[in-house]
């Protein structure tokens, strides 16, 4: 769940890191090791995506689950039933042709496929390794049958997809790693996808202060800017405040073509 602290929170600011490094002593040591590395990866790839996919693959290969941001296997588990449900709750329905952006090892997208109809789920993500894992992950749940597509990506321009295709499509912890200029890909793009009255959902990382990241890895934005981002391009935006009574820290934006 959101905090007002976490909303406020300039992570950039020296007082911060001070604050956040004598409240979490053990956490400054792992925090100085992945400085360096992400330093290091920064100047083997100075595009973002290859930058992210460098990151994912240095990840994956510890630990595909945390890769995807969840630190146990029940925090995995867990996550991806907040996902599912949440869509569920919202009017998914097997029927739906389903476009999970960045679906990494399925953390959530194993419960889509199982749900969803023969040939309705489509995950794309810019990582070979992440899919590898996927791959992974639907034989230990037997859902090869249900045929989903697994395929990765170099950008979010979605050229290789139909047009008005997709019902539902779902970013999950995309846009919380992500620079401007690929949201702005994005949206400019995603509509094209979307079936009539279809929608896009994504979580990002909200401040009601001012955006920054950490890393390059971690970004944070403002609901205001995303939302006027979303309209530029003739996309209908709104900040779903009951995905904020979740417990899961980031918060929800739901996007759709106007009527």
């Amino acid at each position: 769940m959101a905090t007002k602290k976490n909303l406020t929170a300039n992570r950039t600011s020296l007082t911060h890191k001070v604050s956040y490094a004598m409240c979490n002593p053990a956490r400054i040591a792992p925090y100085v090791k992945r400085t360096a590395r992400d330093s290091w990866l920064r100047l083997k790839h100075p595009n973002h995506v290859d930058y992210y996919r460098a990151v994912m693959a240095s990840d994956t290969s510890r630990s595909p689950e945390a890769a995807v941001g969840s630190q146990t296997h029940d925090r995995w588990l867990a996550l991806g039933k907040m996902q599912f449900d949440y869509l569920k709750e919202h009017g998914l329905t097997p029927q739906h042709r389903m476009l999970d952006v960045g679906c990494g090892n399925l953390r959530a997208g194993w419960r889509f496929i199982e749900y969803l109809d023969t040939g309705n789920y489509y995950g794309i993500d810019i990582s070979p390794e992440i899919l590898m894992s996927a791959k992974e992950t639907l034989t230990k749940y037997g859902l090869q049958g249900k045929l989903p597509h697994l395929t990765i990506t170099q950008d979010l321009k979605l050229d290789f997809l139909p047009d008005r295709h997709f019902d539902v499509v779902h970013a999950h912890s995309v846009f919380s790693h992500s620079p401007i200029e690929v949201i702005d890909e994005c949206f400019a793009h995603v509509g094209r996808v979307l079936a009539p009255c279809g929608f896009f959902d994504f979580t990002f990382d909200r401040t009601v202060g001012t955006e920054h990241q950490v890393l390059r890895e971690d970004f944070y934005y403002r609901t205001e800017t995303l939302i006027a981002l979303a309209a530029k391009h003739g996309l209908c935006a709104r900040l779903m405040d009951d995905w904020e009574k979740r417990r899961h820290g980031q918060s929800k934006i739901r996007v759709s073509s106007p009527e």
